[in-house]
């Protein structure tokens, strides 16, 4: 296969993987159960959840207006202390997302399209990277891909977390582009975002893929440079469609 660009950036939540109805909830109980077992003093469990969710989401609501991202690590740090949670020394807060997250993530699935594509990509020598949207700190977004198989494919992962701006704005994007050295002309990104991937990825100067999972009507005048319902479709893109 021979395939038009030397490079693709993808999206990570509904373009690879699917988030299959996480529970925020559960997750929070495993942490108080794990820090319970460390005989570490806690206030009551609804108290502080709902608190501590309310506050996320309030931050959620504002990086949506700012493009600055939301974090939930900083967020949870700024419970414990108000709650006075000490840790004991022997865990950490990087311990306490670790419980949080793998509890997140057990319910995510890749698409059955994405690894028979990736690895046709691969095979055609077409590099590869991640620009993903996240409140998740990255060194847990990282334990994720690792957990789905999908270290093989990707040369590397840039988030809004770690980053600071998370898409459309431009600093995301620019960051990928500089990893990977190449000319903008050469790079497709794909996502299933209209307004965060499409427009963002047009807005820099790169060709965007809207991978329309659930046959969404298009929004807000973008037009994607590709339609796609499914992510194998990628691989019919040829030359005279770049």
């Amino acid at each position: 296969m021979t395939f038009p660009f030397k490079a693709i950036l993808f999206d990570w939540a509904y373009t690879l993987v699917d988030l299959a109805g996480e529970d925020s909830k559960s997750a929070f109980a495993k942490v108080f159960a794990f820090l319970r077992s460390r005989k570490i003093h806690l206030p009551e469990f609804e108290e502080m959840y709902f608190a501590l969710n309310d506050d996320f989401y309030n931050k959620i609501s504002a990086s949506r207006k700012t493009n600055r991202e939301a974090c939930f690590e900083d967020v949870l740090g700024a419970h414990l202390a108000r709650n006075n949670i000490e840790l004991d020394g022997i865990i950490s807060l990087k311990d306490v997302l670790k419980v949080y997250y793998k509890e997140i993530y057990s319910s995510r699935k890749v698409f059955s399209d994405v690894i028979p594509t990736l690895q046709s990509l691969k095979d055609a020598n077409v590099r590869m990277g991640i620009v993903s949207n996240t409140t998740n700190p990255g060194f847990m977004k990282d334990y994720e891909k690792t957990m789905l198989g999908m270290d093989p494919y990707f040369e590397f992962s840039v988030y809004s977390s770690v980053v600071g701006w998370r898409k459309p704005h431009a600093k995301i994007f620019q960051e990928a582009i500089r990893r990977l050295g190449l000319d903008v002309g050469d790079i497709l990104f794909v996502g299933d975002d209209l307004r965060m991937d499409v427009a963002g990825a047009q807005a820099v100067g790169m060709r965007a893929v809207w991978l329309n999972r659930y046959n969404d009507p298009q929004v807000d005048g973008i037009v994607p440079d590709h339609a796609l319902n499914k992510l194998s479709d990628l691989l019919r893109i040829s030359p005279r469609d770049k």
